[in-house]
């Protein structure tokens, strides 16, 4: 394995899931290339974060820059707000401040992971992962095991069967998860796009790569864009834990965002906006 295609794993002794982001740092991580952690200041992105919070609370919906003028009653309901104050409970946003080739300040937004089960919303970033390769992927596992999971469900636990059936259901979604885990690819500041599963090995904690930062900063990479401050607040009912409540600001998450924001973050320092490396949606401004 030569030094392109090793592991973006965390060195020996370093634990990247309690990396402390150092001083007002709400972004960082541990990058095993460079044995240091790279960091990402808040900048002005609260300023921004605060503006976005005003629009959601002003709209009441996130589709409220569509160029489309003829919402019908349904649309408008997928993307109201009124979802975070469900069943469902409320979910991450974030803000990035950055800085394009010409010096102009460029805000990119992100929610966490599906909106309502969209993963494509306008004028958000996308996600790290192709929408429709990952429905072609999962619809057929997906089926297998709703068809175990229904006949379980008519089942006694002391049944020979079930067991069988269990332990089949438990086979494939672990290997689903495997191959979901697959189609995520992530750039850096380098110019360097690894696959999830290259830059983090054994058991992937479900979500990873769903949250707003690793959202951002692989948009930012993509098209060219030096980040300049981040921001994350939460909206909405507050989870069932308690950790998260209305209007707060949370730094990145120490599971799921630590451990490949290192790789993420790499190659930052001292960058000088460059043009898209391969073409791309335009920048999304607030």
């Amino acid at each position: 394995m030569n030094a392109n295609q090793r592991k973006w794993t965390h060195a020996p002794g370093v634990d990247v899931g309690r990396v402390s982001p150092p001083g007002e740092m709400s972004t960082c991580g541990f990058c095993a290339n460079c044995g240091t952690v790279h960091s990402l200041g808040a900048g002005n992105s609260r300023k921004y974060a605060l503006e976005l919070m005003d629009q959601l609370e002003s709209h009441k919906r996130l589709d409220f820059l569509s160029s489309s003028n003829h919402h019908s009653e349904l649309i408008d309901h997928k993307f109201s707000t009124d979802y975070l104050w469900g069943n469902a409970r409320g979910q991450m946003f974030g803000v990035l401040e950055c800085e394009d080739a010409n010096g102009s300040t460029v805000v990119l937004k992100a929610f966490s992971c599906q909106y309502d089960g969209e993963w494509l919303i306008d004028g958000w970033v996308p996600p790290l992962l192709d929408p429709q390769q990952f429905y072609d992927l999962i619809a057929e596992p997906d089926r297998q095991i709703n068809i175990r999971t229904r006949a379980l469900k008519t089942m006694n636990k002391s049944d020979p069967e079930y067991k069988k059936l269990s332990d089949e259901r438990k086979a494939l979604s672990q290997q689903l998860m495997k191959e979901i885990h697959a189609l995520y690819h992530l750039t850096n500041f380098r110019g360097e796009t690894r696959a999830l599963t290259e830059i983090l090995s054994g058991n992937i904690p479900m979500g990873v790569g769903e949250c707003c930062a690793p959202k951002l900063l692989n948009h930012a990479a993509l098209n060219g864009l030096k980040p300049i401050g981040l921001s994350e607040f939460y909206w909405g009912k507050e989870n069932k834990s308690g950790t998260r409540r209305h209007k707060e600001f949370y730094p990145a998450c120490v599971e799921k965002c630590q451990p490949i924001l290192g790789f993420m973050l790499c190659g930052l320092t001292n960058l000088t906006p460059l043009r898209s490396r391969t073409p791309r949606p335009r920048s999304f401004r607030l």
